[in-house]
């Protein structure tokens, strides 16, 4: 007969075993459910591929995702920042909450892509008219946690914890230029005040991996952006005669190539990496008037909020002096659209084995420093969280010559929605279940 120390410890290696069997059984039905939504996945995806709505006009995507949602026994809240859609499942055991954010807003790029269900939308984008195109993959990311929901709310009497399904508008931006974007403006309006997350989870397409394989970065990840606007005034005058005025579009040019002399001979670029770039630039409408004004609009890219403060100072700096040595005046106004996106370490060491678990160890890939900038992080500005990238580009074809995201020749192999869901599932039900295992 056992004594009573060998009861206790028998009885504490049951303890240990027990969640470990239960979080096994959990990972294989969610496995094997998501397994069945692999044709519901490509449907939602062209459905909404084929009906793209720019920032904060989502309103056939959002009912979309609102009543899919409602058949899960789910009560979404909806027209939070205009359009987002949110959602809570309780899961029936105790444990953590997550928030999950997948975007849904296109962009006013015209399709160039032969698809069946290629986008053949259009709109109009601060005042110009545009084609809309789902060229950067919120399509996918709405179908994807479409299916995690699916799957999570078939488990709910086995799940721990609770999981926020947010489906957020306006990730590349409002209609109105210096507007909040979606993640700052449903942060605004609440999202979080009742359900105050432990983690929050995001992922995106992107075509310079291949499908297959995802990429991940412990700490920063991604860019902070900022739009900058730039008004040169001058005087307006008879295009023959223009010492009769201050051409604002001569001293514009000035002002642009000495800005590219700032991080090309002013900052430290290989401390902190900065990128400075002009988008637009107008003024004047007819041939024979030098106009009084012209604007441009451009963005910075950096990953150190005090380098970031330096770039500005000096882009204001030689704006004014420039224009001031022409008679003109120059404005500079900045706003921030996103913070530095940062992988909290700790979690991410905690989820990346799920990730390879997924898909294969030799499937997850350590990215480099990204340029491009998501406002996914306001939300982990609010609690840790957890940012990865899912192949887009077809295996065999080259991820280094294939369309980039944001091209109207933006191709997404749709395997990755599969590959995107099981990801996403493994690493939410990681973290719900606590210590890894």
């Amino acid at each position: 007969m056992p004594n009573a120390w060998q009861t206790i410890a028998a009885a504490l290696i049951l303890a240990a075993v027990a969640p470990a069997r239960a979080a096994a059984t959990l990972d294989a039905s969610a496995e094997q459910h998501a397994a069945t939504l692999a044709d519901q996945l490509r449907s939602w995806r062209r459905d909404i591929h084929q009906h793209p709505e720019l920032g904060e006009q989502e309103t056939r995507t959002a009912a979309l995702v609102a009543a899919h949602l409602a058949s899960l026994g789910l009560e979404p809240r909806t027209g939070i920042a205009v359009t987002g859609v949110t959602a809570v499942l309780k899961g029936a055991r105790p444990g953590p909450r997550i928030a999950i954010r997948a975007d849904m807003d296109a962009l006013p790029v015209t399709e160039q892509v032969d698809l069946p269900f290629a986008s053949k939308a259009t709109s109009t984008y601060r005042g110009e008219p545009v084609g809309v195109m789902h060229a950067c993959g919120h399509d996918a990311h709405v179908a994807i946690l479409l299916g995690v929901a699916s799957t999570l709310a078939a488990l709910r009497e086995e799940l721990p914890g609770e999981v926020m399904f947010v489906f957020q508008p306006a990730e590349e931006g409002p209609p109105i230029a210096g507007a909040s974007f979606g993640a700052a403006r449903m942060l605004a309006e609440g999202v979080f005040d009742d359900f105050r997350p432990d983690a929050v989870f995001g992922l995106h397409v992107w075509a310079p991996l291949n499908v297959g394989t995802l990429g991940v970065r412990s700490g920063p990840f991604m860019a902070s952006a900022d739009e900058w606007t730039l008004t040169v005034r001058g005087t307006q005058t008879h295009g023959s005669r223009p010492w009769g005025g201050v051409d604002p579009i001569t001293v514009a040019a000035q002002i642009l190539l000495g800005s590219q002399s700032i991080v090309a001979r002013q900052v430290d670029v290989t401390r902190s990496p900065v990128v400075l770039t002009a988008g637009t630039i107008k003024g004047g409408v007819r041939f024979n008037i030098i106009p009084e004004s012209v604007q441009m609009v451009g963005t910075l890219r950096s990953f150190d909020m005090d380098v970031r403060e330096d770039v500005i100072a000096r882009l204001r700096n030689t704006a004014e002096h420039v224009a001031a040595a022409s008679g003109a005046t120059a404005q500079l106004d900045v706003v921030n659209n996103a913070p530095v996106t940062r992988n909290d370490p700790a979690l991410t060491a905690q989820l990346l084995p799920a990730l390879q678990a997924s898909v294969g160890a030799g499937k997850v890939v350590e990215l480099p420093l990204s340029t491009v900038a998501e406002d996914f992080s306001q939300f982990a500005n609010v609690a840790p969280g957890f940012y990865f990238f899912v192949g887009a580009t077809p295996a065999g074809v080259d991820p280094d010559t294939a369309p980039n995201n944001h091209s109207p020749r933006f191709f997404l192999d749709e395997a990755a929605l599969d590959v995107g869901a099981r990801a996403m599932l493994a690493a939410t039900l990681r973290f719900l279940e606590g210590e890894p295992r």
